[in-house]
């Protein structure tokens, strides 16, 4: 196995948007190499709806991830999600020219190909075409046709099919932000290659990932995709649920749902009270964890009712898709207390939490990347590493000092090698391009300079203009200027700022 070889899962989900770096270790393990996760803003139940924002959003987690890895990321393996998925059952077939030769990767993929040219509904683009089982000259259950004789070649596919306009947005914001589209893959099946074994695959199994806009279900039988839906509802609707249900802001609610909330409302008793932070200096409010529960209990039954609905569809009660294995919840919903015994309660199947460590090198158990939170993108991560297709990246090379310095005069040459009080490296924030006096900076280096100056007091020392934009400095970026051309720099632009407010 090839440990150079890099991939990137970006996971663009509707609560957060993960960016995750890695590559296969010597013991095919998964090592992760840098990491960045920023707010979603333009996503809501897995959809893009505001272009600038995802776009925004994407590149603040690449950016992090690019900072902790050292590395120019070039193209990204994306997931795709929400309640446009839909998915069905096609069996299609080839005739092979030569019944002598062995069955070979290229007529596999012809037969797929053929699938792909089916006729969709108006609007719809197939995503996913996942064979199931093959039929060689009429002989079926072949798991691996490879390598057989045979002159017609037939397979049973589950197809996996989602709203064009949504997929087209998608790759968009992603193309937007500077990255090519290496694949796009179902986000449920990325979460499964994250968290469940090749057993419960085999025994059937059932994976339910609880995000933060949606419920992704994956069935399993024979190691084989059975099954694959997307339920509209996910943990923001319950932060909702007890922002109107108590009456308090939405970040309120989240913060009671995360410390205190629980899917079981017997577990409380009727005089646990907590009480937030009033507004605007108003009384601070009593809220009842067993009323908070009663909420949380709601929504919950509604959601795993919904994703029981899709087990029964299934048809899981015959005695040859009977899943074995139960359920596996992963994603961030799973952390809520006591959503695992509910789910039993009510699917009446044995369940688990699923975790992505299984997969990863040696984390740490405190380290956040072991959270379900986390399935998704590590499972993106996985199908970019074991995609044949090629993959782009740059190392970011380390900051040439003696370029910069060319622009400087002979004398002011010694003062790049010297440290600024408050900093330990030479290391900037991106601000501080718009600080350095290089001869030929341009107009729009200098708008941006004029706009940091109208942001801050007209009298601030130059020192503290280093020493502020020294704190949040991330890594690879240009060193920064020396004290006297700050105050050249700054005397210029109070000057500029003088005459536009005579004007």
């Amino acid at each position: 196995m090839k440990t150079n070889r890099i991939a990137v899962g970006l996971d663009i989900g509707t609560t957060k948007i993960v960016a995750l770096i890695g590559r296969h270790n010597e013991f095919g393990k998964i090592e992760i190499i840098g990491h960045g996760t920023a707010p979603s803003l333009g996503v809501q139940r897995g959809v893009v709806v505001n272009i600038t924002q995802t776009i925004e959003s994407i590149e603040k987690a690449v950016e992090l991830a690019e900072q902790s890895a050292g590395l120019s990321i070039k193209s990204v393996a994306v997931g795709i999600a929400g309640q446009h998925i839909r998915s069905l059952q096609h069996s299609d077939y080839i005739t092979r020219e030569d019944a002598e030769e062995v069955i070979e990767d290229a007529d596999l993929d012809r037969l797929t190909e053929n699938v792909h040219k089916l006729a969709m509904m108006p609007g719809e683009e197939i995503i996913h075409v996942l064979p199931q089982e093959y039929k060689v000259d009429g002989q079926g259950d072949i798991k691996e046709p490879r390598g057989m004789y045979g002159g017609r070649l037939e397979a049973s596919f589950h197809i996996v099919v989602g709203q064009l306009t949504s997929i087209k947005n998608i790759a968009r914001c992603v193309k937007s932000a500077n990255l090519d589209l290496h694949t796009v893959n179902l986000e449920p099946l990325a979460s499964a290659d994250a968290v469940l074994s090749q057993e419960e695959k085999e025994a059937g199994v059932v994976l339910v990932d609880i995000g933060g806009g949606t419920t992704d279900v994956a069935i399993f039988k024979d190691g084989i995709i059975r099954h694959t839906a997307v339920i509209p509802h996910g943990g923001n609707i319950i932060t909702s649920d007890i922002k109107e249900g108590c009456s308090i802001i939405e970040k309120q609610a989240e913060t009671l749902k995360v410390r205190f909330g629980s899917a079981w409302p017997g577990e409380n008793k009727e005089n646990e009270i907590v009480a937030i932070p009033g507004l605007r200096g108003r009384e601070p409010k009593e809220i009842s964890l067993k009323n908070l529960s009663r909420i949380i209990h709601a929504r919950c039954t509604e959601i795993i009712n919904a994703v029981f609905t899709e087990i029964k569809n299934y048809g899981y009660d015959q005695p040859s898709k009977k899943l074995i294995a139960g359920v596996v919840i992963t994603g961030g919903g799973s952390q809520l207390k006591h959503i695992k015994q509910l789910v039993e309660y009510l699917t009446g199947l044995d369940t688990r939490v699923g975790y992505p460590n299984e997969h990863l090198a040696s984390l740490e158990a405190t380290n956040p990347l072991n959270s379900p939170i986390y399935a998704t993108a590590v499972g993106l991560l996985m199908q970019g590493l074991n995609s044949r297709k090629a993959i782009d990246f740059v190392e970011v090379p380390e900051p040439e000092v003696a370029e910069t310095v060319d622009h400087l005069a002979p004398a002011e040459e010694a003062a790049w090698e010297a440290p600024v009080a408050g900093v330990d490296a030479v290391e900037s924030h991106e601000d501080e391009a718009d600080l350095a006096p290089v001869a030929d900076a341009t107009e729009e280096a200098d708008e941006s300079a004029f706009d940091h100056l109208l942001d801050g007091p007209q009298e601030q020392h130059e020192e503290d203009l280093v020493e502020a934009s020294a704190e949040d400095a991330p890594k690879e970026k240009q060193p920064i200027a020396t004290s006297a051309n700050q105050g050249n720099w700054f005397k210029k632009w109070a000057d500029k700022f003088i005459d536009l407010i005579d004007e």
